[in-house]
């Protein structure tokens, strides 16, 4: 496993993240743990979920089963990079159990703490914007955090550049880090951060962790599949592959051509791009977790990335991306 900086810290943290979401409502707590467990022997020590994970079965379930997992050894929290995130309303409706608030921030992470039996988390993340709650106060509680030693670092996720341009403005008043990554859809169909986001995350020295590397499976051999039986398309994901087949043709043809697996290609192609620490891949199963370790040996050309850029086209830096 590749080992890179968390943005401008000196965290070093594996360049696949091992994202959560799927533990609880979709795979068992036993292979919830049989995960975390060859993640660790694969060298992946960088791991993210969210205080809503498991919302299917009840919210914060999925924190659970990664707390009962380091509850079985020590060592397993102190080889472990946890990164958990904070906005989702938690409770049913009543005020003050969701976004940004300080008053919320101090619930969630305690709650989150207990949840996850540790008494610190290395990245606590902004799920998202709250347009309703001040930087200042923001910043106020998280500082309040780290003094208290359950945080060491602050991060975003699904911001937009000129909402990390706002909180650092706020946080270098305060003479405070702030934010030291962003978390946001980015993969070859979704492309959009390239404009704003990618930008302000250099510029400010964030690391960028993209979700949803595969786009829901459609980078993961989808087509090979559904000829294959192995996948049946219905819905909202049939009428994606309709209107990108083509496109999606092309790529499978050029993994093949490489020699490799169209989900390692998606990997690799995110990790050759600027300012991404590391894709978060969330397996169901012990297998998808091997295809996320292979994408790290793959490298990739300039040819080979020109072509998926033409397969997959991108967005320039605004405003050059619309202007002159």
């Amino acid at each position: 496993m590749d080992f890179t900086q968390l943005g401008r810290t000196g965290l070093k943290v594996s360049r696949i993240v091992l994202g959560t979401m799927n533990f609880g409502p979709h795979t068992s707590v036993e292979d919830s743990h049989a995960i975390m467990d060859a993640a660790h022997e694969k060298g992946i020590n960088f791991f993210d979920t969210a205080n809503g994970y498991g919302r299917a079965i009840y919210p914060g379930r999925t924190e659970e089963i990664i707390g009962e997992w380091f509850a079985k050894d020590p060592v397993k929290r102190h080889k472990t990079v946890l990164a958990t995130k904070v906005y989702g309303d938690m409770g049913e409706g009543w005020p003050n159990e969701g976004k940004l608030s300080a008053l919320n921030i101090r619930r969630a992470l305690d709650a989150s703490l207990k949840r996850l039996q540790t008494d610190y988390i290395d990245l606590y993340q902004f799920h998202h914007v709250d347009r309703d709650t001040p930087w200042e106060e923001i910043w106020q509680a998280i500082e309040v955090a780290i003094q208290q030693g359950k945080i060491l670092y602050a991060g975003s996720s699904n911001f937009a550049g000129w909402h990390i341009a706002q909180a650092q403005a706020a946080a270098e008043k305060r003479n405070f880090t702030g934010l030291v990554s962003e978390q946001s859809i980015y993969n070859l169909i979704v492309r959009d951060v390239e404009r704003e986001v990618l930008p302000a995350a250099e510029y400010y020295g964030l690391g960028v962790i993209p979700w949803s590397p595969l786009q829901g499976g459609l980078l993961g051999g989808v087509i090979r599949k559904e000829n294959e039986g192995v996948r049946r398309l219905e819905g909202r994901a049939k009428e994606t592959v309709e209107k990108l087949r083509p496109q999606i043709e092309a790529y499978e043809a050029f993994a093949d051509e490489l020699g490799t697996q169209p989900g390692d290609l998606a990997l690799a192609w995110l990790l050759h791009q600027k300012a991404v620490t590391g894709p978060i891949v969330g397996p169901r199963t012990m297998e998808q977790l091997e295809s996320a370790v292979r994408a790290v040996d793959l490298k990739l050309d300039e040819k080979a990335l020109a072509r998926l850029d033409e397969i997959f086209p991108g967005y320039k830096t605004s405003p050059e991306d619309y202007a002159w």
